[in-house]
């Protein structure tokens, strides 16, 4: 038998994400709602407990409310809310972490899909701070650039209709309390101490995101240089399939957050000089950084190829 999968939330931008990834694939069955009863919590439940998996693409509250719906114990589930990313029994869904991400993911009943500046922050600093590179308690400063999808469909239209605020012609620069939603997975699943400042940034681009970790080379334990941070990177990712480290310095001489727009994938820049050190992660927000995530963990619930249904 096929696995069953059901979308909660399949109207909004992650949701439609997920259903245009599975919508081909002839080795699952999607449950479907019916339109007039999506908002039905009867229907929505029956359709839950019906399902191998289910995606809850909702906002955090919705998300908690619906898992509180699940009474078979057979139906897993994969989040795409902040709701559980640091709840106890739910594991983080970020495979590339280590084989003992992988497998937890593989087995877990409850895994809760990374925040998409949480994935490049993640993707960098994690394995330099395992690794012993970074220090727990270093003061750490990240910004993060993102194409404006990721706010949903209020934010999209805000930014493309025809007599739009001039403004959005440039950066926006938020989060300015420096207390973003994404900070608590940070500070967990990287082990630190110390919570970073972390300045989000909105572009004018649909999609993309660029998320950059500045450091001096003497914050760098046995004060390592650029080319070395790199290829520790590099052997860390060594023979993964959605994440990958560019040459020192980089593909280009510059950096574009749209460079992995349409991919599942992230890339790794490094570069910098003999004293200070950038550590970007490239990738799509609405990819590796949101629903190309959610149907990598979906693959490796399910026992299936990992990168089934996706673009690397």
């Amino acid at each position: 038998m096929k696995p069953k999968i059901y979308i909660d939330g399949r109207e909004g931008t992650t949701g439609l994400q997920i259903y245009e990834r599975l919508g081909m694939r002839r080795d699952l069955e999607l449950l479907l709602i019916d339109e007039g009863k999506r908002k039905d919590t009867a229907e929505r439940k029956a359709l839950m407990n019906a399902a191998d998996i289910v995606f809850l693409c909702l906002p955090d509250a919705a998300a908690v409310e619906a898992v509180s719906l699940i009474e078979n114990p057979a139906t897993r589930v994969i989040d795409a809310s902040t709701a559980h990313r640091t709840a106890e029994g739910w594991t983080y869904g970020f495979a590339e972490l280590g084989p003992e991400q992988r497998s937890a993911i593989v087995s877990s009943p409850r895994v809760a899909n990374p925040g998409c500046h949480a994935t490049g922050f993640i993707s960098t600093v994690a394995p330099l701070v395992r690794m012993g590179i970074l220090a727990p308690d270093l003061p750490l400063c990240c910004y993060s650039l993102t194409g404006y999808s990721g706010g949903g469909k209020k934010l999209i239209a805000e930014y493309e209709t025809p007599d739009r605020d001039i403004r959005h012609e440039s950066h926006r620069i938020y989060g300015l309390n420096l207390k973003h939603k994404h900070l608590p997975e940070m500070v967990k699943v990287c082990g630190l101490s110390r919570t970073p400042i972390f300045s989000p940034v909105l572009g004018d681009f649909y999609r993309g995101m660029a998320t950059t970790v500045m450091l001096y080379r003497d914050q760098l334990t046995g004060k390592i240089s650029g080319g070395e941070l790199r290829d520790a990177l590099a052997k860390y990712y060594e023979g993964q399939r959605f994440v990958g480290v560019a040459p020192y310095g980089g593909d280009e001489p510059v950096l574009y957050a749209s460079s992995l727009a349409g991919t599942d994938r992230l890339k790794i820049e490094v570069a910098g000089n003999d004293e200070q050190i950038t550590v970007t992660a490239l990738f799509d927000n609405l990819g590796k950084g949101a629903s190309g995530a959610a149907v990598q963990n979906m693959n490796l619930m399910l026992g299936l190829d990992e990168t089934a249904g996706l673009n690397l």
